[in-house]
């Protein structure tokens, strides 16, 4: 049965909501039978990197709202990050364009370490404070999880790779994805947003028990905490 994960990693929303599905997935019997894909979204592809402006004032500025108000958002995702066992460092965080970063999540997955990349560029942005639109932070990031410094400097320079970041998005278009995380489960059922273990856990069963009948058109289950193409976090 097959997983479809669209996420960025400058999303919090995208990695709690990575959290609550693993939490589902420790309790679903046959996860191991699943093929879980991750796919690029990139959040805001115009923004440019600027690791040393303070990340709340630059997210003030940047949606016409007072620096109090970005920190009340903030502390908004902080607080569903706690209950997925995330300790969110945003104070440190830096303003960072994630194309670079997807670059490697492309290389990741065909050497089946998506995930492990996908947790390692979340750590960088919102625990470690890197900054993950440097290249040599994310070749490091690269080898941390297994993959050779030349694989990652090629990478961070393929055009092929690139397309496939594009392919991804085009591909959440078509379906209609306009926020992340957004989970599809067997190309069946579009859960959106950061949603509860127990929903994913929900879904999971319910898809496998109706597994082999076909195709029958994506349904959506609910909506939650998720961030748009805009950089828009609610």
């Amino acid at each position: 049965m097959k997983i479809n994960i669209w996420s960025d990693v400058r999303c919090p929303f995208c990695f709690v909501g990575k959290k609550k599905f693993e939490k589902a997935l420790e309790k679903f019997p046959h996860a191991e039978k699943l093929e879980i894909t991750w796919h690029s979204f990139q959040l805001d592809p115009q923004l440019i990197t600027q690791p040393d402006i303070n990340p709340y004032e630059y997210f003030a500025k940047a949606k016409g709202i007072t620096i109090e108000r970005a920190k009340a958002m903030h502390e908004g995702a902080a607080m569903a990050g706690k209950e997925a066992g995330i300790d969110f460092n945003f104070d440190d965080s830096k303003v960072a364009n994630s194309y670079k970063a997807h670059l490697l999540i492309q290389l990741s997955k065909t050497k089946n370490l998506a995930n492990e990349m996908e947790e390692a560029l979340f750590e960088a942005q919102f625990l470690d404070g890197k900054n993950i639109d440097d290249e040599e932070t994310l070749i490091q990031l690269a080898k941390s999880i297994g993959i050779t410094e030349d694989e990652a400097k090629n990478a961070l320079e393929s055009d092929e790779l690139g397309y496939l970041v594009k392919q991804d998005m085009q591909l959440a278009s078509q379906l209609g994805i306009n926020a992340v995380p957004f989970f599809v489960i067997n190309d069946k059922y579009g859960i959106s947003g950061a949603q509860q273990p127990e929903l994913f856990l929900e879904a999971l069963e319910k898809t496998w028990e109706e597994f082999s009948n076909g195709d029958k058109g994506l349904q959506l289950i609910n909506s939650g905490d998720s961030c748009d193409i805009d950089g828009n976090c609610d």
